[in-house]
This record gives C-alpha cells, sequence and structure tokens, in this order.
C-alpha cells in the first residue's frame, strides 16, 4: 500500500506536503519521496529508505530545498518514488499507489516499442516508472492516464506534479481513495482526510473511480468525469484507514464501532470486558462493549515510545518479533477475567496464537476473539494488503487442506462452500481455527453486517478477499464514464 499527499499554493508548499505526507505513515514502510516545483528553479526530488526510520526526519535536513508553490509526498510498502519524466507533453514528477499484476508483460511491450525502464537491484521493474513510460505515450495527459486504465491489470492510482498545476487520477475501478482539500489559496490532493484537519483544508470532494481533475492554487477543473461503477476496498475501513479518515464520505471510526455493536448485540457469549488489540482492533471493541452491555478495557497496550507500528523487515520471523514485542499485556486486568478481544482480520494466523499464549500466560481465565471482517479465503489481487507471496499462506486455505485436501483448497466451487457464511463448511472451518490457537470461541462479522456499517451498496465495494466477488474485474478495464 502507499499514501500521498500533493499541495499547490499561492505560496510556498513545503510545510504542507512536509507534514501532510507524513499523515499517510500508516500506509506504507519502505520508501518515502518528496518533490516540489518552482518555476525558475524546475523540480527538487529526494527519496530516502524508512525501513529502519521515520519520514519526517528523513526529510529535515533536505526540507529547505524544497522550494516552489507545488509539490507531492509519497510514503510506500514498494517502489522508489516520485519518478522524474521530460517527455513531449513536458516535464513532470509522478506518484503511484498501484499494484500491477502484468508488469512483466507490459514492460516487454514497452521495451519492443524501443522505450527503455530501469531496473531495481533486484532486476525489478519499477511499477511507477512504468505507469509513467505509458502516460507519455498518449497525446495529452488524460489519454495517458486512460492509457494506463486500459493496459493495468490490477489497480493504479495516481497523481502527477507537472508545469501546469497537479493532476490527480483515481483508480479506474475507485479500488483506493483519492480526496481534495481546499483552503485559502491552496488546494491539496491525498489519500487520507487525516492529513487535512492540522493544516486548515476542509473537505473539497472525493475523486470517483477512475475520475481526472487538475488542480491549481485558486480551482479545480475535471478533465475526465467519473466512472459509474466502483469497487472501493473493505479493507480501507477494517485495517488500513486511520481511525479519523473519511472514505466514500464514511469515517473509520464509525465503520469499526457499528461493525462491533451489531456483533455485541448478537453475542450471547458471556464476558467480563471487552478488549481491542490496537490500533485497528480498538474502534470495534468500543462498539462491541456497547452492543453487548459489557465494559471496554484495555487488556492489552501498544508501546508507542520505541514500538509506534510494525516495520515490515524481509524475514518473517523479525516481523514475528515485532508484532509480538510492541503488545504489552496488563495482568491486573486479565487476571482470572473471561476476555474478549476484537482484532481486524486473520491473515496467517501467527499474530493470534502468539497474543493468545501471552494472554493465557498473563492470568486470563477465557480468551474469546472477534474479527471486523469475514474469514480471508481468497489472496488480494489489486492493492498489495498483506505481504503473503500465496493464497495458501493464508490460515483459511491451509485449514481447508487439512480438512479436504490441497486440490480443493484451490478449488474454485469448494472455496466458495467455505466462504458462505454459516455453511457446513465455513462452521468446520471456524472450528477447527478457534481450536488450532486454543481460543474458548472465535466470530467473524457477516459479510452482510460489514456492508451495512459501511453504508455503500454491496455493488460497489470489493470484498474479494472474502467472497471471491471481484475477479472479474481483472479482465475488464472500466471506461464506463459516458
Amino acid at each position: 500500500m502507499a499514501g500521498f499527499f500533493g499541495s499547490i499554493s499561492t505560496t510556498p508548499c513545503a510545510a504542507d506536503v512536509y507534514y501532510g505526507t507524513d499523515y499517510n505513515s500508516h500506509l506504507g514502510t519502505r520508501r518515502a519521496g518528496m518533490v516540489t516545483y518552482d518555476s525558475e528553479l524546475g523540480f527538487k526530488r529526494a527519496i530516502h529508505s524508512i525501513e529502519n526510520a521515520y519520514f519526517r526526519p528523513k526529510f529535515e535536513d533536505e526540507f529547505p530545498k524544497f522550494l516552489g508553490n507545488s509539490g507531492l509526498g509519497i510514503i510506500s510498502d514498494t517502489d522508489a518514488q516520485p519518478q522524474l519524466f521530460n517527455s513531449h507533453l513536458g516535464r513532470f514528477a509522478i506518484v503511484t499507489v498501484a499494484k500491477i499484476l502484468n508488469i512483466e508483460e507490459i514492460a516487454r511491450q514497452l521495451l519492443n516499442e524501443g522505450m527503455h525502464l530501469t531496473e531495481f537491484s533486484s532486476g525489478r521493474i519499477n511499477p511507477t516508472e512504468l505507469v509513467g513510460c505509458l502516460i507519455v505515450k498518449g497525446k495529452d495527459f488524460v489519454d495517458g492516464i486512460e492509457n494506463v486504465y486500459r493496459t493495468v491489470k490490477g489497480s493504479c492510482t495516481m497523481v502527477l506534479l507537472t508545469e501546469d498545476g497537479i493532476i490527480a487520477a483515481r483508480d479506474s475501478w475507485g479500488r483506493t481513495p483519492v480526496v481534495v482539500g481546499r483552503k485559502k489559496n491552496a488546494y491539496a490532493v491525498t489519500s487520507e482526510t487525516t492529513s487535512f484537519p492540522n493544516l486548515g483544508y476542509e473537505i473539497e470532494k472525493f475523486l470517483g473511480p477512475g475520475e481526472i481533475v487538475r488542480l491549481q492554487a485558486n480551482s479545480i477543473e475535471v478533465l475526465r468525469k467519473a466512472n459509474h461503477r466502483m469497487q472501493i476496498c473493505a479493507f480501507l475501513w477494517v485495517y488500513y484507514g486511520f481511525p479519523t479518515s473519511d472514505y466514500e464520505g464514511r469515517n473509520t471510526e464509525e465503520v469499526r464501532n457499528a461493525t462491533g455493536y451489531m456483533m455485541g448485540k448478537n453475542d450471547d457469549t458471556e464476558v467480563d470486558c471487552a478488549c481491542g488489540i490496537p490500533d485497528s482492533g480498538t474502534g470495534m471493541a468500543v462498539g462491541y462493549a456497547h452492543g453487548h452491555g459489557c465494559p471496554f478495557m484495555r487488556a492489552v497496550s501498544k508501546y508507542t515510545p520505541t514500538w509506534p507500528r510494525s516495520f515490515t523487515p524481509v524475514n518473517q520471523e523479525m516481523r514475528n518479533l515485532v508484532a509480538k514485542m510492541k503488545l504489552i499485556q496488563n495482568k491486573s486486568i486479565l487476571k482470572d477475567k473471561k476476555v474478549l478481544f476484537c482484532d481486524d482480520s486473520i491473515v496467517r494466523g501467527t499474530q493470534l496464537r502468539d497474543n493468545t499464549a501471552c494472554l493465557f500466560e498473563a492470568g486470563a481465565k477465557e480468551v474469546h476473539m472477534r474479527i471486523a471482517c469475514p474469514p480471508l479465503v481468497y489472496g488480494c489481487q489489486f492493492i498489495n494488503f498483506t505481504s503473503s507471496r500465496s493464497d495458501m499462506e493464508l490460515i483459511t486455505r491451509r485449514v481447508i487442506a487439512d480438512i479436504e485436501g490441497e486440490n480443493a483448497a484451490n478449488d474454485p466451487e469448494r472455496l466458495k462452500a467455505y466462504a458462505t457464511t454459516d455453511s457446513p463448511e465455513y462452521k468446520q472451518m471456524i472450528q477447527i481455527i478457534q481450536k488450532r490457537f486454543g481460543l474458548n470461541s472465535l466470530k467473524f462479522t457477516k459479510l452482510e453486517d460489514l456492508i451495512a456499517a459501511i453504508g455503500l451498496d454491496k455493488s460497489k465495494v470489493c470484498t474479494h478477499c472474502f467472497d471471491g466477488s471481484s475477479q472479474f474485474t481483472l479482465e475488464e478495464p472500466n471506461l464506463d464514464n459516458e
């Protein structure tokens, strides 16, 4: 995943870009970049690794060098960006939030056409550079961005800093968000509305799927109307989103509260308190406690002075260690209590196993787990929400393989049976996961309840990882904006 912030103003913009980008830090852990444009000095860019550091200190020393009234910042889990281009369209910088499944096929096509692409030291193509190459094939920026929409399988949201303003383009299916903010003599564009309040911006509009706009310091121009169909990722509200951020006008914390409330109201499990696995499970736990009529308590806290977020080391063993070390149990609350915990999801199950063991060791009498989304039965093909290399790394797939064998775990019809809420296969899968991790009970949010909490029509939300329903969008470009 990645998060961006761009600003264009009648006055120098570097401070807004610097702090606005920092408010996207929860969306990326590997690379960060800033770029500004000045009509006399041109583009100034810097890119740094943030795998063992944070955005602000990495760019603090260079901050005075970023001059001009327009600029972009990006925090990414993937490639080094922004990328700079000089083309027949003019000079521009580009940042992307993208997952390109057919990147090798596109790269071969571009090379056959006489274009060149740089490579990472690992031999991989830089996705943002590839997107820029697709754009410069167009007769203008809109035509080039539509070329990206037609060509890329997966998803691609992009923001361009040009010599004539900022161009923002949301993924053609709207899987990732783009929101425009406004204050006196300035516009901004970002992934997260959380970036706006402390910088004085008010939400101006949420871009629709495939919508393209050009921002100037005192104006916004729609270059391409939004598509009618949308598939925004449900995981923005479940996991990725910061509590104060809104997507499609729906606040993240409100959705988490509503999900928990519905589950708590309909759950007859006797517990002494409800707790959240911080941070994304906390909002659900508050809602659950309200609906269930039990107290909300912080039986687990995240140690923020040195473990504010989990960096993403390549080594799985180190990732597990980081996840364990940052959470500390409160034995005074846990001792001899029937405790219910809310968490955003279960992917591989590694953290669930470790957390459950620690809770019992800390004195809990019973440990119950409630999950904010349905079981993840299908791997994400659209926004990189997990680092799994194979769907078989999902705990659900491994359990299905244990029940019926490897063939069943990859059979679309059998997977559909396990993904159907309260089917015999679904219930057996959940019981095995519960037993495997030593939980007293385990329940997942029903898909229809999650959709109700989000407040959008099911057809507008990507729920592929739960029910496999968005496979068609890989093969079907979404260009229906007429």
